[in-house]
């Protein structure tokens, strides 16, 4: 039951020859990464929200502190009922998981800036909308972002699982498929195809990262082994 590498190698080549590699790699960047997008814009939004707004903290601080910590993959049989087992309901577990860290992330970033600077820009006659985008939110980026970093690998995990739950197309539902069937080396080239993916995710994050903080001190520090 545990094939050769060079057996591993052979199926995940025969799978790009036959395209299904493309196929199924694309439909789960997809899905990950379209939910990874709503997950960070509306995460960010809300984080950013309830710093300003007590109404906001108070209704959604709870909701918050009670679901983070909480396996939201116990909700997938609802979301099936609700949205299907197609694309929107996977998109729909992606943003379910990967919302909750970018909000405390950004949550503890906005926190963080310093109270003077803000004081400073409404005495010199700043608008709040002017603080919000030249103060708060690049003050709040380092952490947004490591935010973002948590969320992303989390987007593509809770997608592989989904698809393996629901079936279909997809890395996960072409490793349920090969496990159905006792196709061994076609469920260890979906882990190494998964491993790869996720590899390659989490290193343009990072380039991503350096690029937005190039102005920022972590950028201008001495790399270290």
């Amino acid at each position: 039951m545990l094939p050769a590498l060079s057996v591993v190698v052979e199926r995940i080549a025969s799978d790009a020859m036959s395209g299904d590699l493309v196929q199924n790699l694309s439909l789960t960047l997809y899905r990950s990464l379209a939910g990874f997008l709503i997950a960070a814009i509306a995460g960010v939004a809300l984080g950013i929200g309830m710093v300003r707004s007590r109404v906001l903290r108070w209704f959604f601080d709870p909701i918050i502190s009670i679901g983070f910590p909480m396996p939201k993959i116990a909700f997938l049989p609802i979301v099936g009922l609700w949205l299907g087992y197609y694309d929107a309901s996977k998109i729909s577990m992606v943003v379910l998981d990967a919302i909750f860290p970018i909000v405390t992330a950004t949550i503890a970033g906005a926190q963080a800036v310093e109270r003077e600077l803000v004081w400073s820009a409404r005495n010199m006659g700043a608008s709040e909308r002017r603080i919000l985008w030249e103060i708060v939110f690049p003050a709040a980026l380092p952490q947004i972002l490591t935010g973002l970093q948590v969320a992303l690998p989390i987007a593509l995990i809770v997608c592989i699982v989904a698809e393996m739950t629901m079936g279909g197309i997809g890395l996960g539902g072409s490793m349920l498929t090969a496990s159905r069937f006792a196709d061994s080396p076609g469920v260890f080239a979906g882990i190494v195809e998964i491993a790869v993916a996720g590899l390659a995710l989490v290193k343009g994050m990072s380039v991503v990262r350096r690029r937005l903080l190039l102005w920022h001190q972590e950028a201008l520090a001495p790399a270290t082994m």
